[in-house]
């Protein structure tokens, strides 16, 4: 099959070009800007915008598959500030937009685009005992960021596009994907990433204190990248088109998962609660659809996966400040 990923440069499409090329694909990478820790595996990758139509035109030309993955987003410090809304909105509307128009021109036979468990109802997300959400729980919608509503838009315009269109659009809501080669600092790192980087930094500095956004009680769960690629490919084959949860539904607090990468770096550390961006308060995915539909349930477990993210920081950490 001949391929095409956009956001190729970041964590989640670095990791999908190697999955596709190992499985024998021939890939386009496409993005702003190439991987920062790694080499792309694309057999072409080009740098282009998506907010500019006659790219996508181009991009989708003569492809098979599409996996949309291109977005502008990051973590709580970048989603949940209000600061980047008009950002989020524009960017991702124009590459959305672009993008599903592009490959329904250009014929292409199935395309997926990466939604988000953002996208959920904040009034369903106000306990830290998270509720396991469904897909049909996201209406009546109120998503809790503008990057939420967007990918509520978006969703709805697959839908549309995979009923009027002449492709086969799937639809996945991520939970939490994560592993090594994505951001950990900067501002955009998302929590699995930051919390290595600040026990990396206190194992460095000998300083124990780590400081918290909010009281530590907030919920979430993760699913490592091995398992979230596993069924985003899944999700593009298969025949279900309406939206998917891929994640875990194992939710943990923010205070758990520090304590468990301190434990995996072999040091105590100490907790100091500051304000900060936080989102809801308790969030967790029901994984029956993803079994039903994609015969597929995540096979790494949060300590491994920790594990890896955290050898992998550690090392970003040393080489940068050591």
């Amino acid at each position: 099959m001949k391929v095409l990923v956009t956001g190729a440069g970041g964590f989640i499409g670095t990791h999908l070009v190697k999955r596709l090329k190992e499985d024998g694909h021939w890939v386009i990478g496409v993005d702003l800007k190439k991987p920062l820790w790694s080499t792309s595996y694309a057999d072409e990758f080009c740098l282009w915008d998506l907010r500019e139509y006659y790219n996508c035109a181009y991009a989708c030309r003569r492809m098979d598959w599409v996996f949309n993955l291109a977005s502008d987003m990051g973590g709580a410090g970048f989603v949940f500030t209000g600061q980047n809304d008009m950002e989020i909105m524009f960017n991702n509307s124009f590459i959305n937009l672009n993008m599903l128009k592009a490959a329904q021109e250009e014929k292409v036979k199935r395309y997926f685009f990466s939604s988000s468990a953002c996208a959920y109802p904040e009034y369903l997300q106000q306990q830290n005992e998270a509720l396991n959400l469904k897909e049909s729980d996201a209406y009546p919608a109120q998503p809790d960021s503008e990057y939420g509503w967007e990918k509520i838009y978006t969703e709805r315009l697959c839908g549309v596009v995979n009923r009027l269109g002449n492709i086969n659009v799937r639809v996945a809501r991520y939970h939490n994907i994560m592993g090594p080669l994505g951001t950990w600092d900067g501002g955009r790192e998302k929590l699995p990433a930051a919390a290595c980087r600040k026990v990396a930094m206190a194992k460095l500095t000998g300083n124990p204190e780590i400081e918290i956004w909010g009281d530590g009680k907030q919920t979430r769960s993760f699913c490592y990248i091995d398992d979230c690629i596993e069924a985003t490919i899944r999700c593009l084959k298969g025949e279900y088109a309406k939206p998917i949860n891929i994640g875990s539904d194992r939710d943990i607090s923010v205070n758990d998962v520090f304590d468990i990468v301190a434990n995996i770096a072999g040091i105590e550390i100490v907790k100091k609660h500051i304000d900060g961006p936080i989102g809801v308060r308790g969030r967790n995915a029901d994984l029956t659809l993803m079994k039903q539909k994609l015969d597929y349930l995540p096979q790494v477990s949060l300590e491994d996966g920790l594990a890896k993210i955290y050898k992998w920081v550690e090392k970003q950490v040393l080489e940068k400040y050591a």
